[in-house]
């Protein structure tokens, strides 16, 4: 019985990860041209790491957050750019 809660917990603590790898598939293909060096995520990566107290066990989803929103910053600022050409 408590190799099923086990795995039920870790399911549970996987559903974050789930919902990012969601918002990436539905990127649109001017996103998708866009992506972030590994450097710049690990760089956007190990700062959340930082300023969320540093606790261990959480790289994957700072990785996945710090690509979503370089991602967004790059559509924000395309977006910016368009308006100032028109």
């Amino acid at each position: 019985m408590k190799r099923k809660q086990d795995s039920q917990a870790h399911i549970r603590q996987d559903r974050p990860i789930a919902a990012q790898l969601a918002k990436v598939a539905a990127l649109t293909q001017i996103e998708v041209d866009f992506v972030p060096t590994p450097d710049q995520t690990a760089i956007k990566a190990y700062f959340s790491y930082l300023n969320q107290g540093a606790q261990p066990g959480h790289d994957v989803q700072h990785w996945l957050d710090s690509e979503a929103e370089l991602i967004a910053e790059h559509k924000r600022t395309r977006e910016l750019d368009s308006h100032k050409h028109t």
